[in-house]
């Protein structure tokens, strides 16, 4: 399909999908084939498909049909309903037969349906290309389809014979078009000719080729200049959608703008201008850049020198930033950030700072932290957004908490303050990178849960797919980096925590009360742990009885699932669970009085003793591990046991029942600490 440009980071899902779906289509259509290999431009979306069948395979089958006496009459005599089932099975009532199953006899034909020629079915891939979806869509002329981008050319061929067949007004045909400004419109003789023809023409259709040849492009620039060329992943990916025909050249920019942060050069070179950066042996920064041109190499200069003054007047706009920002304290940016609203339903950013200043402290003395890093957290949560009012990060707003780090360092902040600065950012995707400093993680997470407990309170809660505010993320961010320090936080307790700072600072929270909001929020704090259990392949029933227990800290729930997935495959993990849901099943059931306690007293048998004794040693008890605790369960087997084969726990005796109910009850709490264990699969 040739096309109006796509954007670039669509292109390569979108030759990926064309690819799914045409072999889906092919397979359906039981037409075998050995291979497909795709290609992909900005212009157009192709595969290629080698040693296709000549025809659908044929099918020969057994049709079952209405029972025989519903089929005949007691004359032998064809009803209605086997004339029917015959018809739809395209055969005559004489093709019928009887086979017994289950008892009973039912009709029977042996369908056989002769496969369609190959040219005849392609015609229906028509299908599956209008049936492709994309991140962005949009309709041309006056039509209702919508695709990706215009189709502007469809060439559609088995061998040398044209597959015919239109998506609107575009018909299928032979023809395609080469490099925009370097190639022609031409005929494809024969569907195999397609990559080579197209070269001839200045286009690379294979993409994997074309990042080939733009690395090693790069690399014998970098030899040839004796640079160090930082070829980013990404960037590469996007500039290799980008052209048809790859071509590697340099430039270069005034030795004046290295005086400017690092990476203000880099956002400016990578981010703006789709250029790779230049380093020297050292590692240092050079005034040079690579970049890779749709074309040859004819007016190359005049290319070079366009990219240069472009690249100039952006790195002119960053210096003046850079001087101007620095005639200002971080005081004066930060009373600048009273005037910065938030959110117009939770208030400004200099509010949640002050939030987020009380709710770090209180999680900063509930984690233990040093009298040190309690001040620099303090100090760090004071300031942490004042970048946000610079004339740099207004400019280049990729590099908000990097330029707040940098300020901060060169107006005599702590590096420990400026660190956390740039890390309350991460991570900035799900699976991102993780803050790594203590404090700059706890004031990420801080920053991260006040938003989430304000955007809830306000009534801004994600529905569906629809998630604006990026709260999914920030949740997954939450989870992450308490699991990642094991700091012992439980979605219970990331709440509490925001109802105690709510009646901490009243004042900070006249637009919303978070207090009215606990279940939703907790139910999605454990909705982003049960995802990171997911992809860490834990089986539903393990992840269901794990996040159950809420009031279970993170860390705590990962290596429970951990130790359960391991002892799931044991001798005695049927057992020892079944045990343990035993008590649980009737320990829920209770319906206790307040202020019960434990009456010896009332015991009636040893096993009573025995389990209380046995309980009394571990209940406690504090463990270094989850497996510690499954070790009890497991020892508290046979304890189990023989107290069910001696004592009847629902008896009529009202206070009798009460108190072996209790007894159950102190243990569920104890097996709690997995999970509840009545979720897990046992059969």
């Amino acid at each position: 399909m040739g096309l109006e440009e796509i954007p670039a980071h669509v292109v390569s899902p979108s030759a990926k999908q064309l690819t799914e779906r045409v072999s889906s289509f092919l397979k359906e259509q039981r037409l075998s084939f050995e291979s497909i290999e795709t290609f992909s431009t900005p212009r157009r979306l192709a595969v290629k498909v080698s040693k296709l069948a000549e025809k659908q395979t044929d099918i020969e089958e057994e049709a079952k049909g209405p029972a025989k006496k519903i089929a005949q009459d007691a004359q032998g005599n064809w009803s209605k309903a086997a004339i029917g089932f015959s018809r739809g099975q395209k055969m005559a009532p004489e093709d019928i037969y009887f086979k017994e199953l289950k008892g009973v006899e039912y009709a029977y034909v042996n369908k056989f349906i002769a496969g369609e020629k190959a040219l005849v079915i392609l015609s229906d891939v028509k299908e599956a290309i209008i049936s492709m979806i994309f991140p962005t869509m949009m309709r041309w002329g006056n039509n209702d389809f919508k695709f990706v981008r215009p189709i502007k050319w469809i060439v559609a061929m088995l061998d040398e014979e044209i597959v015919p067949f239109n998506i609107l007004d575009v018909k299928s045909g032979n023809e395609t078009k080469g490099h925009r400004f370097l190639g022609k419109e031409f005929a494809i003789k024969n569907a195999n000719d397609y990559p080579d023809v197209l070269l001839k023409e200045f286009v690379v259709a294979n993409s994997q080729v074309r990042k080939d040849m733009i690395r090693q492009q790069i690399k014998d620039l970098a030899v040839k200049n004796n640079w160090q060329v930082v070829i980013d992943e990404n960037l590469l990916e996007e500039v290799n959608n980008l052209v048809e025909y790859p071509t590697v050249f340099a430039g270069s920019f005034a030795t004046k703008y290295l005086d400017i942060p690092d990476e203000v050069l880099i956002t400016s070179m990578k981010d703006h201008q789709r250029f790779f950066y230049v380093k020297d042996a050292a590692g240092n920064l050079l005034p040079n850049f690579v970049s890779v041109r749709n074309g040859v190499n004819e007016n190359l200069n005049t290319v070079i020198a366009g990219n240069e003054k472009v690249l100039t007047a952006r790195l002119e706009d960053a210096e003046f930033f850079f001087q101007e920002d620095q005639k200002n304290s971080i005081a004066d940016y930060v009373e600048r950030l009273k005037k910065v609203m938030f959110h117009d339903k939770i208030g400004t950013t200099f509010e949640k700072m002050q939030r987020v200043q009380s709710l770090s402290g209180l999680l900063a003395n509930f984690l233990g932290f040093t009298e040190e890093k309690r001040e620099d957290l303090k100090r760090a949560s004071e300031i942490y957004k004042f970048d946000l009012v610079t004339g740099m990060v207004g400019e280049f707003s990729e590099l908000q908490g990097i330029m707040g780090e940098r300020y901060a360092l060169m107006m005599g902040e702590k590096p420990a303050v400026a660190t956390a600065i740039r890390e309350h950012y991460l991570p900035v995707s799900a699976e991102g990178e993780l803050p790594v400093s203590d404090i700059g993680s706890l004031l990420a997470l801080a920053d991260k849960l006040d938003s989430i407990a304000a955007f809830f309170a306000a009534g801004m809660i994600p529905t569906g797919s629809n998630d604006p505010y990026a709260l999914r993320r920030q949740a997954a961010g939450i989870t992450r980096i308490i699991m990642n320090h094991n700091w012992p936080l439980s979605a219970v307790q990331l709440f509490a925590f925001v109802e105690e700072n709510a009646s901490k600072v009243p004042s900070l929270y006249q637009k919303i009360a978070p207090n009215n909001i606990k279940s939703e929020f907790t139910n999605f704090i454990i909705e982003r742990i049960k995802k990171i259990l997911e992809e860490q392949h834990y089986s539903f029933d393990i992840i269901e009885t794990v996040v159950a227990v809420p009031s279970n800290g993170f860390a705590k729930m990962l290596e429970a699932a951990e130790v359960l997935k391991n002892h799931s495959t044991t001798a005695d993990f049927k057992g020892t669970i079944e045990a343990t849901i035993r008590v649980l099943r009737l320990a829920k059931k209770a319906k206790l009085p307040a202020g019960i306690k434990l009456n010896t007293e009332l015991f009636e048998n040893t096993a009573e003793n025995v389990f209380s004794e046995k309980l009394s040693l571990i209940k406690d008890k504090v463990y270094e591990s989850e497996e510690a605790v499954f070790e009890e369960l497991s020892n508290m087997r046979p304890v189990i046991n023989a107290y069910f084969d001696q004592t009847m726990v629902m008896v009529e005796n009202e206070e009798i029942r009460n108190n072996r109910l209790y007894l159950l009850s102190q243990y569920a709490l104890f097996s709690y600490q997995l999970g509840d264990l009545t979720k897990l699969n046992v059969k």
